[in-house]
Parts: structure tokens; sequence; C-alpha cells
């Protein structure tokens, strides 16, 4: 027995509410096994191999490759049962073949692959492996992929109150999932039950958010005693300048630019910083480093001196909860690191980093690093960090005043390691020199904890042997 079931973008987890197509993994006409990956996406956190729950013939594919897709929207349709349960139903046989045009089976190898989804192992928040919510149709033909069925652009509800969606005003009030969508709305003094969503079911996502306050904002008069500028139609975009290109702020480029921008509104920063001499690390780590043994980053080890500054001022491994307007101090160290790529400026967490050994961080940090430029990191891999460490050294320059990793309250900064004259034992000498900053949120601590912190990683770095002491 044939079925067509259509899969949808299943909820990626950490609030995520859509994600853009990066790359199509299959064609129409194309036999997948259970759990395959279909399609290639980019969240505001990832890059995400999608795999489908289903095995049998796609039979169509919803969205071009940079298209923004909102959670419950339809990504492929698959015809279970259009082909022998060892190619698409378990997802043990060969890899996917190309079925120009799927025959109509019968008998029990249909029947097989009619059910063949059941045994599937990949789990996504939003969908799972066990009983089937697919809906009975006949079976589409393979051609030319579907086009992706959205409304036109949001609207703003007319004067006489907000438009009625599928499921009623009710149900629109509450169709937004997104905090970040609620939190846009808020300050800009919106109602979202006057905002039409173009998501699943009415869903408002932040492109309907941001329309709207574009609308508004063309609809309001100019604010008196601003000089006007030179005069253009209403709503209407500048003249674009011959030669310029144009960048949209979306998909990891736009997210990372809300937090920088969210961290610059909200958290009173502040800056201290002091040189320190990195010989004897280095001395340390080349120690550590024999032959045979596997090898230790300076990363991690400055990981380490992190972990072990942190035990000493736990406050500054938190956050700031303003709803309660309290202080929040978190039991465990999930440290980021930042780790530039080719998709821009990421930040994978060690979870737990106060357990680890520098030997584990180590490796830890290898494998996120790589997992980063392959764009293969998950979500959670990217997500609720509590202390940054940020090694700039690597550009060649010695100093920086980041901005703080929203909604962390501080950063250790590491220049680069460079041979300087320094005064080592009252004798001057030529030592491998690298200067430490520390940026923190001036609400969980005054500046005496942050130089403390500052103060006790600097001595690590020129003495090593101090951290036997936490040990």
């Amino acid at each position: 027995m044939t079925e067509v079931r259509e899969f949808t973008l299943p909820d990626l987890g950490e609030g995520l509410t859509e994600a853009v197509i990066v790359q199509w993994l299959v064609e129409v006409g194309e036999v997948v096994a259970v759990d395959q990956p279909v399609v290639e996406v980019e969240t505001a956190k990832a890059m995400v191999e999608v795999p489908c729950p289903y095995g049998g013939v796609v039979t169509a594919r919803f969205g071009e490759a940079g298209a923004e897709v909102p959670v419950g929207a339809p990504l492929v349709t698959v015809a279970v049962g259009a082909v022998p349960d060892e190619l698409g139903g378990n997802g043990t046989g060969g890899g996917p073949a190309v079925v120009p045009q799927p025959p109509a089976p019968s008998g029990p190898e249909a029947e097989r692959a009619a059910t063949a989804d059941s045994g599937s192992g990949n789990v996504l928040v939003g969908y799972g492996t066990s009983e089937s919510t697919g809906r009975r149709r006949r079976i589409l033909p393979a051609g030319p992929e579907a086009p992706a069925a959205r409304p036109a652009a949001p609207a703003l509800a007319t004067a006489d109150g907000p438009s009625r969606g599928a499921q009623g005003d009710n149900a629109r009030a509450t169709a937004v999932i997104s905090p970040l969508v609620r939190r846009i709305a808020r300050e800009h003094g919106l109602d979202l039950r006057a905002i039409r969503g173009t998501g699943r079911d009415g869903l408002i996502l932040r492109t309907d958010v941001e329309s709207a306050i574009r609308t508004l904002g063309e609809r309001q008069p100019a604010t008196a005693g601003v000089p006007a500028g030179p005069a253009r139609p209403t709503g209407t975009a500048p003249a674009p300048v011959p030669g310029e290109e144009r960048i949209p702020l979306k998909g990891l480029r736009g997210a990372a630019a809300e937090k920088f921008s969210r961290s610059r509104r909200e958290i009173p920063d502040a800056t201290c910083w002091v040189d320190a001499d990195a010989t004897e690390l280095l001395a340390a780590r080349a120690a550590m480093n024999v032959p045979g043994a596997p090898k230790v980053s300076l990363l991690a080890l400055l990981a380490r001196i992190c972990t072990a500054a942190l035990a000493r001022y736990p406050e500054l491994n938190a956050t700031i909860d303003t709803a309660a307007q309290e202080i929040v101090r978190l039991p465990a160290v999930h440290l980021g690191f930042a780790a530039q790529t080719d998709r821009g400026l990421v930040v994978p967490v060690v979870r737990d980093a106060q357990e680890r050994t520098v030997e584990q961080l180590s490796a830890e940090m290898v494998r996120l690093t790589e997992a980063a430029r392959a764009g293969k990191l998950s979500p959670a891999e990217l997500s609720h960090g509590t202390f940054t460490l940020n090694n700039y050294g690597v550009f060649g320059v010695d100093g920086s005043t980041p901005i703080l990793n929203h909604p962390e309250a501080a950063m250790l900064g590491v220049g680069r390691i460079a041979a300087k004259p320094w005064v080592h034992e009252g004798e001057l000498a030529v030592r491998q020199v690298v200067q430490l900053s520390f940026t923190f949120d001036h609400r969980v601590c005054d500046g005496g904890t942050a130089g403390g912190f500052l103060r006790q990683v600097a001595d690590c770095v020129e003495r090593p042997a101090l951290l036997l002491r936490s040990l």
C-alpha cells in the first residue's frame, strides 16, 4: 500500500522559529532511507542537516536554496511504499538511487514499505520515531519542485481590529513562540494581536514584526525639531550608490548582530588589563607535549586557568535576571571560546569545563573547532555558555575591548604572545609577554573583584605551578 507523507521543518530547539535552506541533499524522484538527511538548513545558531523520518520516494520539495522556512512548514513529501522495503524503508540498505517513474507496488513488499518509518532512530524536537502522523492521499508524480505556499507580505490589521485567522482571534493572540519576537514587538510598542503572521497556522515570525515596524514608521510623522533631510517619497529606500554591495543581516550573521546590539544596550561593561610574562607557561606546555602523548593546546591551558580563577571568584560565573532584578550565580562553568570560521565568528561551548583536565579541555576544544569550521555544530553546542575565553592574539593584535557574549557577565581576552624586553629577577631580559584583558558586567561585581580575578589569571600564566593549588 502506497501513502504520501508530508515532512515539515521540525523544531530545532533553543527557541528557533525558522531556518534558511542552504542546499537540498535529495532530488525529486530519489529514493530516501529512514533518517537520511534531505536538506541542509542554517538557523540563527548553526548549520543543520535535517533527517527525514520516512523512507520512500521524494515526490516534491518545498522551497529553493536561500528561502526562509518557518518551523512547521513542509519540506518534502515522500511516497512511502513506492519502493521495495530494502531500498527505502529500514535505513540499512544501499545508497539512494534515482527512480524517475516509481512503480505502484503491491503485495507484501508494499505493505512493509508503508510502515518503514517506524524504525527511525533520529529525533529532533518536534517529531519522533514512533507512530506515523502522515495523511493518506494519492501519490504525486515526480516532477518540478513544488513552490512553498506562503502568504504574501505581512500587514498590519485595519482600524476595525485584527483580521480573524484560521483559528480565530483568541488563537492568533498567542501565535508567537519566540521570546525574541515578543521582545522586539514590546520595544516598539506593537500589539501582536494586530499583526498577521505568515508562519504555519498564523505563527508570527520575526520578519512579520519587522515589517510591521517599518509600516508603522512610514505612517508616523517626522519628529518635531528634527531637521528634515532631502525629500524623497515615503516608504522608498535611498537611491543605491553605484558599485555598493548589500549583505543581508540574517542567519548566523544576523543573530550575532542582534546579540552584539543587545549586549551594548543592556550591559554596563568595563574592561581592565595587565601584561604578563608567559615564558613559563610556554615551557610548561612544551613539557606536557611529550612524544606519544595527546597534544595540549595553549588555549586549553588558559581555559584551565580560567576555571581555577572562577572557582576563587564564583560571582563572575553569573548572569542578570532583569525581570526579577537578581544576580544569578551559576553552579557550572560552561566555557565558550571564540572561533573564527568562513561563516563568521561563532562561540562553541565546553560543558562543565570545571570538571575537565587540561588534556580533556584540549580534546573537546579541537572537536568543537573542527565542527564549527565544517558548519556541523548543533544549536546546543553554541548555547548556554556562562563565561567566554577570547583569544584574539591569533589575529596578531595585542589588546581588545570585546563586547560581552550576552547574557554572560564576563570575558577574558588574550592577545598575542610576543618577545619583549622585561625585567625578570631584577635583570632586563627578553621574555614572552602577553596582554590579558578582562571585560565584565559592572552589575555583578566591583572593580576589586574584577582586578582580583585578572591578577589570579596573570599569576597562573607567569607561574603555572600555582594551578596545583586547585587540583
